[in-house]
């Protein structure tokens, strides 16, 4: 059997129609295939590829790291320079109330962790989220997914969540003494880039200030430099009491993080010791090169650029005749396109025109724009004309 025949035979897919295209190569925003034709990459693999594909300091920091050494222990047991170097340099970069990280696998597993230290900590067990959001697809985090039609299957879940409909400030009401944390993104990603009304993060700020209720900001996909920001919170005034991080947060590699004061933090190591453990979270490797995304980013101003390159995309694309409306935060853009159009046969004339991107899960007739924050100006540039033939090529 081909390597296509294996993929469909052998491996367990989410997807009953998978795109399919068997990649050989990425560099940059580039994806290419089999036969050497070029994809621009408008997804990041879901926001990972935050430095592009194949960054040369990325691949470099990886082989030193795996000939030095890999896995040696259980996470939170020896003392490894990756961790200790990447924990100080994020640190360094978060409000003093972020001082302690707990280095995991993946965006699922941060959020389980974030809810857990919460519930720890406060003593209580009602968590509050917000309708649309996405947070994951394990148990713990598919509790606080804001959406039925993707958890109505694998029920029972958590008890006592409560979803609120984000940017309604009177409903932050509900959220009481009894509660023990808000989970929720600044930018509501998979809803179609929901951006929050004036000052309502702030309010719900406040409002778990009042109650003794610690905020868990999401930052999974929007952090690292996507929103414009080193962290989507900083453009909106306020600080969570735990962020959750993944997805570019290891620069290609799986690596996730929640991030709280040590006060906090704290509360995982009694009653019972070892709160949360995982094997193989703060991987060597995986931390290696997420020190060296995080010093791409942030030595190359990307946040700054990311904005730059979001509001170019936005202007240049904002008056097509099948766009309705875009919405725009850093460099990650939801566009809604007339609902005349097919989403499929919008998908496949973005693949004939050498583009990569998707729809969101919770609003079918819009796609994304979110390549890789290193985007050029002439990159950008080709990548609107192709974004615009395969808009053209369409009849509504």
């Amino acid at each position: 059997m081909g390597e296509r025949d294996i993929f469909y035979r052998h491996l367990g897919l989410p997807s009953r129609n998978p795109i399919g295209l068997e990649i050989k190569d990425a560099r940059g925003i580039f994806l290419y295939d089999k036969n050497g034709k070029d994809y621009i990459d408008l997804v990041s693999g879901v926001s990972v590829s935050n430095t592009g594909h194949g960054h040369p300091e990325i691949v470099q920091a990886v082989k030193d790291q795996a000939a030095t050494y890999m896995h040696l222990m259980v996470y939170g047991e020896f003392i490894q320079s990756p961790q200790v170097k990447l924990a100080e340099k994020l640190i360094s970069h978060l409000p003093s109330g972020l001082d302690a990280v707990y280095f995991v696998n993946s965006g699922s597993e941060a959020i389980e962790g974030a809810l857990k230290l919460a519930k720890r900590f406060t003593g209580r067990s009602e968590i509050v989220a917000f309708k649309n959001a996405y947070h994951g697809g394990s148990h713990g985090a598919l509790s606080v997914l804001g959406n039925e039609s993707l958890k109505r299957a694998f029920r029972p879940l958590l008890p006592q969540i409560r979803h609120l409909n984000f940017n309604n400030r009177n409903q932050l009401q509900e959220i009481t003494g009894q509660t023990a944390c808000v989970v929720a993104e600044t930018v509501q990603a998979e809803a179609g880039i929901i951006l929050p009304d004036q000052d309502f993060l702030k309010n719900l700020r406040n409002r778990c200030s009042e109650t003794g209720t610690l905020l868990i900001i999401d930052d999974i996909q929007m952090g690292m430099g996507r929103s414009g920001k080193l962290f989507s919170f900083e453009k909106y005034g306020i600080v969570p009491d735990i962020l959750a991080l993944a997805k570019a947060f290891g620069g290609g590699m799986p690596l996730g993080g929640f991030i709280s004061s040590n006060k906090i933090m704290n509360s995982l190591t009694s009653s019972p010791e070892l709160g949360h453990i995982t094997t193989f979270g703060g991987h060597p490797v995986s931390c290696a090169a997420g020190l060296t995304a995080l010093e791409i980013i942030t030595r190359n101003n990307l946040p700054h650029l990311a904005e730059n390159a979001g509001t170019i995309f936005k202007e240049a694309l904002q008056y097509h005749p099948v766009i309705k409306e875009i919405r725009q935060c850093g460099l990650m853009l939801g566009i809604d396109f007339s609902e005349k159009v097919d989403p499929q046969k919008l998908l496949r004339s973005f693949i004939k025109n050498g583009l990569i991107t998707d729809f969101f899960l919770f609003r079918e007739h819009a796609f994304r724009i979110a390549p890789p924050l290193t985007i050029s100006k002439d990159e950008i540039e080709i990548t609107i004309e192709r974004i615009k033939s395969a808009l053209n090529s369409l009849k509504c």
